[in-house]
Formats: structure tokens, sequence, C-alpha cells
């Protein structure tokens, strides 16, 4: 197949609900990051349902908890990362009634049940940021040192976005920049989960973060010392000159979300794997690299095939997990 090896976390071996498959290798210790932690602080809006016997809404319709979900996902971008990038979280407020949504309305018990049942719901369906980065105190509390971002998990048609950046010269992150918290220290991002949804998808909103902050990385950058432009390639848009692809699409997705197409197709992804070395040959590769069609799986894949060393390349760091880990050394 190709992969390269490594051993699983000594703590995960024999239980798969924590197996990672065997991509990428360790780098030597003299090329390895210093790890980061950055604190994050959650917020959970699970509302309670009166007539529903005092439920909550992830009670009643029986989906995930998420604080087995944010420890999931600090544990997989933590192996994703190859150690570098750790989230502890600071604190975990939970709260009991449903967001308020950008043009002033609020779900109620019986007005989200109605709009579930009819698949009919409010629209727009953004939340009011403003109105959350106020209740929480976020801005103060970035500027403090007490967090670093936030996460926030709510029930589907919470109104979030799946990241968004706020602080001085915030940029586009899957989002448009939240320009009303430009005061604030530094740099900051809202990530948007769901608990309907699992650790997969988490890892695809942090995908679509990185897209997003990458891209900025290397805006302007000439295409023939563009490296993530070239990372980012695909069979469908450059035939047989596939490397590792992106976020919807493997390097022999024909549409968006194929992760589980069979068809083989030439990719140098592999060379990622020794970056910044990328002369070696392409060989045929297939759904089976990345998952069968798993969605973690092939975040993972995507994920561990990303420069993470020392040092730098056309001026910007091997290590590309420290810019959309941390958007202030953009």
């Amino acid at each position: 197949m190709g992969v390269h090896p490594l051993a699983t976390p000594p703590h995960q071996q024999g239980n798969p609900a924590f197996a990672y498959p065997p991509y990428g290798a360790e780098a030597p210790p003299e090329q390895r990051p210093v790890p980061i932690t950055k604190k994050v602080l959650v917020i959970t809006h699970n509302p309670l349902l009166p007539s529903q016997n005092q439920q909550t809404v992830r009670q009643f319709f029986k989906w995930n908890s998420p604080s087995k979900l944010a420890l999931a996902y600090i544990e997989a971008v933590r192996w994703a990362s190859y150690g570098y990038a750790n989230y502890r979280i600071v604190e975990h407020q939970i709260v009991d009634s449903f967001p308020v949504k950008r043009d002033g309305f609020r779900y109620d018990e019986r007005s989200y049940l109605a709009a579930w049942r009819t698949r009919s719901f409010h629209d727009p369906d953004g939340v009011d940021y403003d109105k959350l980065v106020d209740e929480f105190r976020i801005v103060q509390r970035v500027d403090s040192g007490e967090i670093d971002e936030v996460w926030l998990f709510g029930h589907p048609y919470g109104g979030y976005y799946e990241s968004i950046m706020g602080g001085p010269g915030a940029f586009w992150c899957n989002a448009p920049a939240l320009t009303s918290t430009a005061h604030a220290s530094k740099r900051f991002v809202i990530m948007g989960f769901s608990f309907e949804r699992g650790v997969g998808e988490m890892l695809e909103d942090l995908g679509h973060r990185a897209e997003s902050i990458l891209s900025k990385v290397y805006e302007g950058v000439p295409d023939e010392y563009n490296l993530w432009q070239q990372f980012i390639r695909y069979d469908k848009t450059h035939p047989g000159a596939a490397e590792c692809g992106n976020v919807h699409f493997a390097p022999n997705s024909q549409r968006d979300y194929d992760w589980g197409n069979p068809r083989s197709v030439l990719s140098r992804c592999d060379n990622w794997y020794h970056f910044p070395h990328l002369s070696g040959q392409p060989r045929r590769v297939d759904c089976r690299e990345w998952g069968n069609g798993d969605i973690r799986l092939h975040h993972l894949w995507w994920f561990r095939h990303m420069p993470h060393i020392t040092g730098e390349t056309y001026g910007i760091a091997n290590n590309w997990w420290r810019y959309f880990i941390d958007p202030n050394t953009v």
C-alpha cells in the first residue's frame, strides 16, 4: 500500500474507539517543533424540553456527548499533528436555552420541534456572534490570556459557522471576519460543532480552517513557489499529477466528499512525508489509502501529510500547523 509505519499510541492499543491508521512517520528529534498547548472555552447550547420529561434536546434526540466529542477531537488533533498541537479545555459552560439568531429570533421548544418535524428551519440561520462574544466575555478572556479559542457545540441548525476568526487583522476563516472584535489584543478562532455529528465532521471543520489560513499564508506567492497549491492538487484538476487533494477531494475524487472512490490514479502524496524533499516518483493510489470513504480516516490521512518539521522553505515555516492552530503567526 505504500503507507509508512507508525505505532499506535500505547494507551490506544486494543481500543477500536481510538484506533489510528499507520499514516506518516515521526521526524527525527532534531526536526520536531516544540509542541504548543492552546486553552479552550467550550460553550454548549443544549436546551431543555419541558414537555419531554425535562430532557435536553440532546437527550431527546439521542445525540452525542459534547464532552466525549471534545476529548476525542483533542486526541485526534494531537495525533494528526505528530504531537505538536495540544488543546486544553479550561472551562465548559452549558446553556439550557437556544442561541439567538442574528435577526433576533430565538427558537423555543415548540418552534424547534415543529421545525424539526417539517424540516423547515428559520432563515436566516446564522447565530448572533456579537451577542455570544459579549455574553461570554470572549474578548476579555482572550486579552487576559485565559483562553486562546472557543468551541461551540450545539444542535442542528444552531447557526454556527464551522469556524470564524476575530481579533485585529482577522481574515476569512471559512466565514467572514468577526470585525466587531478588532479591538482584541490578538486573533482568535471560534469553532462551531454539532453534537449530532462525530469527530470526522469536527476534523472537517478544522480542515476548512486550515485551507483558509494556509491560503492566506501563501497569498501572492508565485505558482512555482506555492507549495500549498501544490499540496492540494487532485487528479480531476491536475490529471496524472495529483498530490494530497483537499478536504473535500481526495487525490482520485470526482466530486465533493468522494472519499470512497476506488479509482486508481497517480499521486505524489508520499513525497509530503519527506518534506521538504518532494522529488520522489508518483505511485498509484485509491481510497484504500485513506479509509475507504470514512470521513475521519480521510481527514487524518490528509492532515498527517502536512509539513510538520522545523525550518523554513521560501520564507514560510516547514510546520504548517503553527499557522492554522495559532492565526497570530500568519
